[in-house]
Formats: structure tokens, C-alpha cells, sequence
């Protein structure tokens, strides 16, 4: 038996418990793997709420994680026991062990930590297809980043950064506007405090940006709209505040010919080629040093409900790792 944080039902942190589970033995084509850390997400408080439904209780959440196989299954090739391994957008992965299909992993390189691996790959992957495929950031670009302090946010702007972009970043406070500007923020907006789109007009000379990558959903979609330059794109990737309903298209029309897209990392992982892909390019910037992967808390994985209490709260910074 091992431990595992599951939820018998959708609902508040509350709902979150500490249980025991049999994983049992990989099938043919699976792996076990022991966690050695395990990144917190949006997407699991999203699933947790009912936001994104969930209906096989009891349900095991988490959806990065990092650690080693201890067993493979029949008909697994390219990888051993022992070898260390990360992967973004699987199920599971709140439990000090789990099994998961060999084609949805990847073999974490030297030089990147346990932690490191389970703090980037869902966040750092969504960061690739949003500046790599979404809209192909170019040298000279003017974007807007909301939560820029955040998980994904502090990786977006420093590779956006790399790749030549004037970074405008979207904070809550002070302090995070000063962890924003550390990492590739050339400007900070505080949103609570500011008008957004007049601030990022008065920061590129009246013009706009050529794309905001929106992570907060129905609370900024306006302001978002509002900030781009003619022909540019909301990338709408997240629903922090809640989902966007019942929108007009024919606005887009009216604010400049502009485009709307919600991507998701599912989507963009879901061959072995693509999250091969992904997987390279996001390992080649850590590597490389152009991204670094700020954890800014770490929480046992018994204390998870804490860790998305404090998420819900606004109150983190940078990923959060839970540590079995």
C-alpha cells in the first residue's frame, strides 16, 4: 500500500484526503513510478471544484509529476528501472507512487533536479506551445503576460525575453511585480491598481501588443481585448476567475480584426511527437540557462489542501512543489 491525496466528491480543500491505495503492477505498456516531487496547478483545482468534470471516484488529482521507475510492464522499450523520469498532464499524480503509460513520460536530463522537473514540465510545456506554436513569439514583439509572478508566468517571461520580446507583465502586488521584472518583465502592470489596456497603450506608444496570454478567463477578458494592436491575439489559456460564456465573436471585429484562441497542453501533447518536442525545447532553455525554474514553496503532499487553499488565495509565487 502507499499514500495518496484522492477526493470522494467535487468541492472545496476540504474534500481532499490522505489515504491509503493498492497501485498494484504495471499492465503492458505502463510503468510505476515512486514520486519524488509533484507540481501543484490550476488544472487541479479546476478538477477539484467540478469546474472540469470528474465523475470515477474516489479520484486521485495531480497532473505533473517527477520520481523514479521502480517496474515496467511488457513491451515497454526505451526505458529501465531506476532511471529518472518526469511528465506533464496525466492523472494521479497526488500519491507517493502511481502507474502510468510509458508513452506519456519523459527521461528528466542531468542537470535538472526531482523538484525542477515536477515544478516545469506542465507549466513550462504550456509556456513552449504558447510562445512556440500558439502565436510564434518574433524578436520585436510587445506582449502582455497576466499572472506573471505565477508558475507558467515566470517562465513565460523569461523565454519570451530570450526570444526578443518587449515583456509586459500583469501582478497583484508590489512584491510581485519585483519577482516579475527579476525574470523578463521589461514593465509591470499593477492590475488591481491600474487600467490595464491604458497603461500598456502609454507603454507602446499608443500601438498595443501583438498578444496577451490570459490565464485569468472571464475577469480580464476585456481588458485583454482591449490591449491588443490591430490583427493581434488573445490567447485565452486558463480560467482562474472563471470560464469566458456567452461571447459575442463580432466583437473582435469591432476592436480591430483581432483573434481568440483557447488552446489547451492537452491538445498540444497528444502524440509522442509533440511531447517529444515540447519536452526538448522546454529542456534545452533550462539547460541552456535562459530559464530558470523558480519554486517559490514547497508543501508535503499530505498537506495539499494548504497548497490550493494558498493558490485559490493568490497568496503564491512561482511553482509550488508537494513533496511526498
Amino acid at each position: 500500500m502507499s499514500m495518496a491525496i484522492r477526493i470522494h466528491q467535487t468541492g472545496g480543500p476540504e474534500v481532499l484526503k490522505w489515504e491509503d491505495r493498492d497501485v498494484g503492477s504495471p499492465a503492458a505498456g505502463e510503468v510505476k513510478i515512486r514520486h519524488a516531487a509533484v507540481g501543484l496547478n490550476f488544472i487541479d483545482i479546476y478538477m477539484r471544484t467540478g469546474l472540469y468534470p470528474v465523475t470515477d471516484f474516489p479520484f486521485t488529482l495531480g497532473m505533473e509529476g517527477s520520481g523514479v521507475i521502480e517496474a515496467i510492464g511488457d513491451g515497454v522499450e526505451g526505458f529501465s528501472v531506476g532511471e529518472r523520469v518526469a511528465y506533464p498532464m496525466n492523472p494521479g499524480a497526488y500519491g507517493e507512487e502511481r502507474l502510468i503509460p510509458a508513452a506519456r513520460i519523459v527521461k528528466t536530463p542531468d542537470g535538472i533536479s526531482d523538484n525542477e522537473a515536477a515544478a516545469m514540465m506542465l507549466k513550462g510545456m504550456t509556456a513552449q506551445y504558447l510562445l512556440r506554436r500558439t502565436y510564434r513569439v518574433q524578436p520585436g514583439d510587445n506582449i502582455l503576460v497576466y499572472a506573471a509572478a505565477g508558475g507558467v508566468g515566470l517562465i513565460l517571461c523569461q523565454w519570451a525575453k530570450h526570444l526578443g520580446a518587449t515583456v509586459i507583465g500583469c501582478v497583484g502586488s508590489p512584491e510581485k511585480a519585483e519577482l516579475a521584472r527579476a525574470n523578463g518583465c521589461d514593465h509591470t502592470i499593477l492590475y488591481r491598481d491600474e487600467n490595464v489596456p491604458d497603461r500598456v497603450k502609454e507603454i507602446t506608444g499608443g500601438e498595443g501588443v501583438a498578444v496577451s496570454y490570459d490565464a485569468i478567463g472571464q475577469a480580464t477578458l476585456e481588458s485583454s481585448l482591449d490591449s491588443l494592436k490591430p490583427f493581434g491575439t488573445l490567447v485565452s489559456y486558463g480560467n482562474a476567475s472563471g470560464p469566458i460564456t456567452n461571447f459575442n465573436p463580432g466583437v473582435l471585429a469591432a476592436k480591430g480584426s483581432l483573434y481568440l484562441t483557447r488552446p489547451t497542453l492537452a491538445t498540444h501533447t497528444s502524440t509522442r511527437d509533440l511531447l517529444e518536442d515540447s519536452a526538448n525545447e522546454l529542456f534545452g532553455v533550462v539547460t541552456s540557462g535562459h530559464v530558470k525554474i523558480n519554486i517559490g514553496q514547497t508543501y508535503a503532499l499530505s498537506d495539499t489542501a494548504k497548497a490550493h487553499e494558498a493558490l485559490e488565495g493568490r497568496k503564491t509565487t512561482g511553482s509550488t512543489v508537494l513533496l511526498p
